[in-house]
């Protein structure tokens, strides 16, 4: 029985061995570059990364606590709130300083009044943005990543986020694509003495 049972075993192993191999494409230099790529950019690092760099200071609206003002979870990234009114403010008053509103989603300085943009997926926001643009966003610091429009404005360090790698600022721009949309107009900057 035990010999019944060992040719059965080297039968079925010579049969294994013989079966026709599974035609798998080589892996080309260029596959091999995809598949690097394709590790090194994740949504998982973009989440890291924008926690990382602060992103919420300065995009997420706040609320106020017993804390102080702390970013408010059902306004992610959303940018300055389209609806929030600025108290007046002269611009002599603040000569020498940087103004910021009690959200940290507006800025006042010698360039006028800038606002913290939609980050999120909504059409207000980086909905349609190409991967590309984001990049020329960040690397050129160009307004919706066109090159021709107006550069961005302070407080926005994107001098400092150039830097990083394109793998790093893709994965920033997958992780943003996969927030929570929130449909938000943002305002356009207000120049100085307007």
């Amino acid at each position: 029985m035990k010999n019944v049972i060992l040719t059965l075993g080297i039968l079925l192993l010579m049969g294994a061995c013989n079966e026709p191999k599974s035609k798998e494409e080589p892996l080309t230099e260029e596959k091999e570059l995809a598949l690097a790529t394709e590790a090194a950019v994740s949504a998982e690092r973009g989440k890291y990364l924008v926690n990382a760099m602060g992103c919420t200071d300065c995009h997420t609206p706040k609320k106020m606590t017993e804390h102080g003002p702390e970013p408010d979870p059902e306004l992610f990234l959303s940018g300055h709130p389209s609806g929030e009114q600025l108290p007046p403010l002269d611009p002599s008053q603040v000569q020498g300083y940087l103004a910021f509103n009690m959200g940290l989603t507006a800025a006042i300085g010698p360039w006028g009044t800038s606002f913290a943009a939609n980050l999120t997926p909504d059409e207000t926001g980086i909905g349609s943005w190409t991967e590309e643009q984001f990049l020329i966003a960040i690397k050129e610091g160009k307004y919706k990543g066109m090159m021709n429009s107006r550069p961005l404005l302070p407080p926005m360090p994107w001098q400092q986020y150039r830097m990083l790698t394109d793998d790093d600022l893709k994965s920033v721009f997958k992780y943003l694509k996969t927030i929570k949309p929130i449909d938000n107009v943002v305002p356009s900057p207000i120049p100085p003495g307007a």
